[in-house]
């Protein structure tokens, strides 16, 4: 059964003059990194006048607060108990969405009633041509981001955000005249991070290993914080280094994490749903953290870190950033644990090493304006009819 918006989120889009919706789901399986960039493009584009509606069939109750608290409006679609029959071709990740492509269109048409869209902002593994072709006659422009490459889009305007993505990855894949964003330079950061960025230089001029941050997302499925607090039992860390852990209120592990924090042989303090990430990474010497969408926020404030693969789709990013030398990339899936390989790359960057890689960092380039960049391309696309 399909699930219609409420009278008073009917009306409310229906006032709206442009508006955008954006689909985008969140869970313990998806990961949070797809909503916190949507979000994040919403916030630059609502300076801009427009009017943001999230639909969304699964999502972190801590980022549905978040996108409420901003000003947009989160519609929760029917969570769907069908099995995923699109027929061929058979995407990687359809099961991700819980129900048809089909059905899940025809619930986000039901929020067109109230007229159309200026934007269509899609950012879905389990969302294709199929979906995006029956949603395009209720939008004046269709915008998908992306970083598999693995399916066809019908799209006026692509974004991938990785490192060393080149257009041969979209060929055949998106309509001729469609427009792509391609690389880090467009990377969806929040503002504090260009604004933390001068900052975030100046005190690296003499880098120490004195502020270890670790931070495996919103989600960490598999509890690899605490792997990674074990292994740093073994490395060669200073006495007086201060290591700060962040979690989301919503994790399983957080009563284990907090619990093996208190046994660190050196001070090691859990901070919850924190709303400084951009200082904490600022005032930090080194993080460890997931190779996703928060590699990006770290090279923009030159921030070293050991990156954890853990997703198949953060490899190409992590070993773009790898090869460079401005990251570690550590696989906990590969030949070497995370108790072999971490306590290695640690002892690599004492001294030299950690002023080396600040400064390889900073050489990628991202200036943390990618959000302001994308609004305008996204102005400067005109509508499809």
């Amino acid at each position: 059964m399909m699930q219609d918006p409420g009278a008073q989120d009917r009306d409310f889009i229906c006032e709206m003059t442009q508006k955008i919706l954006f689909r985008a789901d969140a869970s313990a399986d998806i990961g949070a990194g797809h909503v916190m960039r949507c979000l994040t493009l919403a916030n630059t584009l609502k300076a801009h006048g427009y009017r943001c509606v999230f639909a969304a069939r699964f999502m972190l109750e801590s980022l549905g607060r978040l996108i409420e608290d901003a000003g947009h409006i989160l519609v929760r679609l029917d969570g769907g108990s069908e099995n995923v029959t699109d027929g061929e071709p058979v995407l990687s990740h359809a099961g991700w969405l819980g129900v048809a492509q089909e059905t899940d269109a025809d619930q986000c048409l039901l929020l067109s009633r109230s007229g159309q869209w200026s934007w269509i902002v899609v950012d879905h593994y389990a969302i294709d041509f199929r979906w995006e072709k029956r949603l395009r006659p209720f939008c004046d422009r269709l915008m998908v981001i992306d970083d598999l490459g693995d399916r066809v889009h019908d799209c006026d305007l692509l974004l991938d955000q990785n490192l060393g993505t080149g257009q041969q990855k979209y060929a055949g894949k998106v309509p001729a005249n469609c427009r792509l964003l391609l690389g880090p330079g467009y990377a969806l950061l929040r503002p504090e991070f260009a604004e933390l960025r001068h900052y975030s230089l100046a005190r690296r001029r003499t880098p120490q290993l004195q502020q270890l941050l670790i931070t495996m997302g919103g989600v960490d499925r598999n509890n690899v914080t605490s792997d990674i607090l074990e292994a740093l039992k073994r490395s060669p860390l200073s006495p007086s280094c201060q290591i700060t852990v962040v979690m989301s209120s919503q994790s399983q592990w957080l009563r284990g994490v907090r619990n093996l924090a208190r046994s660190m042989p050196w001070p090691a303090k859990v901070r919850v749903d924190v709303t400084d990430m951009a200082l904490l990474m600022a005032d930090s010497d080194l993080a460890i953290g997931a190779a996703g969408g928060s590699a990006w926020e770290r090279c923009c404030l030159g921030l070293p870190s050991l990156t954890v693969i853990l997703a198949d789709n953060q490899r190409q990013s992590a070993h773009a950033l790898s090869s460079r030398k401005a990251v570690i990339a550590l696989d906990p899936n590969g030949p070497e644990s995370l108790a072999e390989s971490l306590p290695k790359a640690l002892s690599a960057l004492i001294g030299d090493g950690l002023e080396a890689m600040v400064e390889r960092v900073f050489a990628v380039g991202i200036d943390g304006l990618g959000a302001v960049k994308v609004a305008s391309e996204m102005a400067g696309v005109p509508p499809a009819r």
